[in-house]
């Protein structure tokens, strides 16, 4: 094990120990720590980069512990031959922690203190946008310091000094093979689809004779296959723990754990290295309340500002807030008002949906200010109804004696009754558009069509169903939804998995949910078209210009 240098100063010899669940003199075997190239790193950043302020003009970036020991652990240790030690880091912390602004400060520290040595410096991004922030960050601290800006050359994706270079790299710009980086910053690798960008650059920096260095900088990634964030944790964990022996790998791991509660300010500060400073606890305390309400951010919570680990798919609907929700509309209140409608056919031998949603008038003293109601009508096969009774677990037989369920003769969905229980109810209100997925029953559409109907393909797919399920949600959690005392539509409500992608695009998803859900599908389908006419009643709809057509 190595000893501590004579020249450490005790502050210093603290701080590099503060890297969570690890301790860097474990494994260190031969390697020797430099407090004095440690500190004049930490020097650098402090009295040459900068930050914006409350005001928004710069300041000193003032480092906090936390970032004072990665610096001091990534620029102190040697090997025996003076080369660095750590030649990979992880550094794993929740949003708004500040990391992106850290890689700036390590980028602008390879330009400067090291022009002499001509080194290429790259920061990598899934996409262009994130790349920007990253290249904007080093900029801006370029700017603010005379010294740095006179000697900087800065172009529109790239900063060179003397013989050195730095350039802001993302996965959609074409290859990236051929390159020999120094320093590569690897920013919020859970959004990169794939390992490809990570093994080209790492690739690059296995060249005899080079001290690379590559940082990679992430929030946690939800389980899925092949991801690199996944596959980097999971790796500096088994380091960090002392399972794999890796003296060359720094792992920097903020993270609540999965038993922890989620709730708690304690375990907020746990995970929040910045916690008091960037991260204020009102922040949190707010955000923590969202996703109590709102079971399908509370996964979105606990992966965002927590560094959990989560599924992919998520609870979506809170029946604290359903149940709080106005329930006191009749369909005679709403005979001949406007209203948007999703169909939901599913297939012949299950629930066949239609969601109606109406608009509330401003200012009308019977509906609650420009809030929703909707009427669904749901249809069964008159043969199955027992049988999906005993399967299901649900009182259909008792639904369909109240007139929340109506039969179709026969073992299957008859779509003639379905044709035809739809025109009746265009006597009886105004129905703009019917929203349905075209896959379904391309007949059923057509005939509607013919009808007189305007039929509206609405695709099941992120694009379509994300924002009509957010803005559901909303409406929901804001008791702006007056569902009639549905409850049938209430027992969709409480089996609802949504399932969510990297950019927090949500849908319902029917194969992950405990039981049926196609009446609150409906529901989606027409809360979406109704919302967007209230919102833009005379302009083109998303989805139209989003290559989805209207019949």
């Amino acid at each position: 094990m190595a000893t501590d240098a004579p020249t450490i100063n005790l502050d210093l010899q603290r701080t590099i120990r503060l890297i969570p669940g690890y301790d860097p003199f474990a494994t260190a075997g031969d390697c020797w720590f430099d407090a004095d190239a440690a500190q004049m790193e930490i020097d650098f950043v402090e009295e040459c980069c900068t930050r914006p302020g409350d005001d928004g003009q710069p300041v000193p970036f003032l480092l906090e512990p936390w970032q004072k020991a990665i610096i001091g652990n990534l620029y102190g240790w040697k090997r025996p031959d003076g080369s660095r030690r750590y030649r990979e880091c992880f550094v794993f912390v929740p949003r708004k922690n500040g990391k992106t602004s850290l890689a700036a400060t390590l980028i602008c520290g390879s330009l400067f203190l090291r022009a002499h040595l001509g080194l290429q410096c790259y920061s990598a991004a899934a996409d262009r946008d994130q790349a920007r922030i990253v290249f904007g960050d080093v900029k801006r601290m370029i700017s603010d310091e005379p010294n740095m800006e006179e000697a900087a050359t800065i172009y529109q994706n790239s900063v060179v000094v003397g013989n050195g270079s730095y350039k802001a790299l993302s996965a959609e710009a074409g290859t990236k093979h051929g390159l020999r980086p120094d320093l590569v910053i690897n920013d919020e690798l859970h959004a990169h689809k794939s390992a490809e960008l990570t093994d080209v650059l790492m690739t690059g920096t296995a060249i005899k004779g080079k001290q690379p260095l590559v940082v990679h900088l992430t929030t946690s990634d939800y389980e899925r296959e092949g991801s690199i964030c996944n596959d980097k944790h999971d790796y500096a964990s088994k380091v960090r723990d002392g399972i794999l022996e890796d003296a060359a790998f720094l792992p920097v791991i903020y993270e609540a754990s999965i038993d922890d509660d989620w709730t708690d300010p304690e375990v907020w500060a746990k995970a929040n290295p910045n916690y008091g400073v960037s991260v204020s606890e009102d922040y949190l305390a707010r955000e923590c309340k969202r996703a109590q309400d709102s079971p399908a951010y509370e996964n979105t919570f606990k992966r965002l500002h927590l560094n959990i680990r989560t599924e992919q798919d998520v609870r979506w609907l809170s029946m604290t807030a359903w149940d709080a929700c106005p329930a006191t509309i009749s369909p005679s209140d709403l005979e001949g008002r406007p209203c948007w409608c999703g169909l939901d056919l599913s297939s012949r031998l299950d629930l066949t949906c239609l969601a109606m949603v109406f608009k509330s008038p401003k200012g009308e003293d019977r509906f609650v200010d420009h809030g929703w109601r909707t009427i669904v009508k749901t249809w069964v096969p008159q043969d199955g109804a027992t049988k999906r009774q005993k399967n299901d677990r649900v009182p259909y037989l008792q639904w369909i004696r109240e007139g929340w369920i109506d039969t179709t003769p026969g073992p299957s969905v008859d779509y003639d009754v379905i044709r035809r229980d739809i025109n009746e109810l265009g006597k009886i209100y105004d129905i703009r558009e019917i929203a349905t997925d075209p896959w379904g029953a391309p007949q059923l559409l057509q005939q509607l069509d013919g009808d007189g109907l305007t039929v509206f393909e609405h695709r099941q797919g992120y694009v379509s169903m994300s924002s009509p399920t957010k803005d559901l949600e909303a409406a929901i959690i804001d008791g702006t939804l007056d569902t009639g005392g549905n409850p049938v539509l209430r027992w969709a409500a409480s089996n609802v998995v949504a399932e969510m992608d990297a950019a927090g695009n949500i849908k319902p998803n029917k194969k992950k949910s405990s039981e049926r859900i196609d009446p609150i599908v409906a529901l989606v389908m027409g809360f979406g078209r109704a919302s967007l006419h209230a919102r833009q009643p005379e302009r083109r709809s998303y989805y139209e210009d989003h290559g989805v057509g209207m019949r």
